[in-house]
């Protein structure tokens, strides 16, 4: 059903975003239709201690040590080492930019192919036994000589959100119910890693994005799953731990302030907290309204944010150490609280922005890139 009917707002926004999108939603599939699905199975690294349906990837910001090579990494933090494995993470992110095309076009032309399309990804990704991906992601964001995988490498997974968006938008086209339910099951089951193994609940109890991207991405799982316990899990760390640990008074997050990239960790953090109220509305009231012992919500962290997308030059903090220039670009949290708020200056501004980003580290932290589906869907 279409989500509007669960908040008065919605629909004129949904109208809105489709107009607005609609060639480069266009552009994507067309794009999308002609891509071979590839996993993690396609590449591998002699550094991983996984096999070979395990997602690797490598601690963004280690080094290797000038003063001895061969010794374990060393942390520049900021600056991202362009001699990682990024292989597991790339087609990961090009897995969820396939679906988030194919769902949208599903969604602007009710036409099966484009549902079939996903399928195909799809069954590559969580059923085939030659290249499915396991649910789980032990050996993310590892560091030579120091880890074979960490909780931190948790938040890779964030991709696969547009990836279940648009699978809840095809369902309906979707004639082998089997394999539908397959991927659910995939899910389920990576669901059950991640709120258990010690590197999920060690990302859980992050205390600045990584916490958020925890309820973020185990939220829309568990929104597909049917997991209420973890819907419930998810809302209530909303409530009681992420505002409360991240949001100050003025609508800033101090922790994501103290990084080497204060404007993009803005950003991100702020998309990512908007989409669990989005996502949430309904299975936990409304999140909008929740509030600090100071009063912010997350309203006020939009606004406190929304002066520094309109003139960035006016940013009154440090500039970002890498990828300053490329943001800001259609940051979701905009299309999401005009979606809470009725208030049509947010949407404005998004009109305004880059709907298409093609820097790969933006992408890479822009994990909802395809707002249509997130406001049209089964629920």
């Amino acid at each position: 059903m279409l989500l509007a009917q669960r908040n008065p707002h919605q629909a004129s926004v949904l109208e809105s975003v489709l107009v607005t999108l609609r060639p480069v939603i266009e552009k994507n599939a067309g794009w999308a239709m002609q891509q071979e699905p590839v996993t993690v199975t396609a590449s591998s690294s002699a550094r991983s201690a996984g096999g070979l349906h395990d997602f690797f990837s490598e601690g963004d910001y280690w080094w290797p040590d000038p003063k001895s090579p061969d010794s374990p990494y060393v942390q520049r933090d900021g600056l991202t080492n362009p001699d990682n494995f990024n292989d597991h993470r790339n087609v990961m992110i090009r897995f969820s930019r396939i679906a988030g095309a194919l769902g949208s076009a599903f969604v602007l032309t009710k036409k099966p192919e484009y549902a079939r399309q996903l399928m195909l990804h799809c069954r590559a990704w969580f059923v085939d036994t030659a290249t499915r991906m396991n649910p789980r992601l032990l050996y993310a964001q590892a560091i030579k000589g120091r880890a074979t995988g960490r909780g931190i490498g948790i938040i890779d997974a964030i991709q696969l959100m547009e990836v279940v968006k648009a699978l809840e938008v095809v369902e309906p086209a979707v004639k082998d119910k089997k394999l539908y339910k397959a991927c659910r099951a995939w899910f389920s089951d990576y669901l059950a890693w991640v709120s258990t193994h010690p590197y999920g609940l060690d990302e859980k109890n992050a205390k600045n994005n990584h916490g958020t991207c925890w309820v973020m991405q185990v939220a829309v799982f568990a929104g597909f799953t049917g997991n209420k316990p973890l819907l419930d899990t998810c809302a209530r760390r909303f409530r009681e731990v992420l505002l409360p640990a991240q949001l100050a008074a003025d609508g800033s997050f101090p922790l994501e302030l103290k990084r080497t990239k204060p404007y993009g960790y803005s950003l991100f953090n702020l998309d990512a907290m908007t989409t669990i109220a989005h996502e949430l509305w309904g299975n936990a009231g409304d999140l909008w309204q929740a509030a600090t012992a100071q009063e912010a919500t997350l309203f006020t962290a939009v606004d406190f944010m929304l002066p520094y997308i309109n003139d960035k030059n006016s940013w009154p903090y440090g500039k970002d150490v890498m990828y300053w220039d490329e943001w800001p670009v259609a940051q979701p949290f905009l299309v999401f609280a005009t979606v809470a708020s009725g208030k049509k200056e947010y949407l404005d501004t998004w009109k305004k922005l880059d709907h298409d980003p093609q820097v790969g580290e933006v992408i890479r932290n822009l994990p909802v890139r395809n707002p249509l589906i997130w406001l049209y869907g089964k629920k």
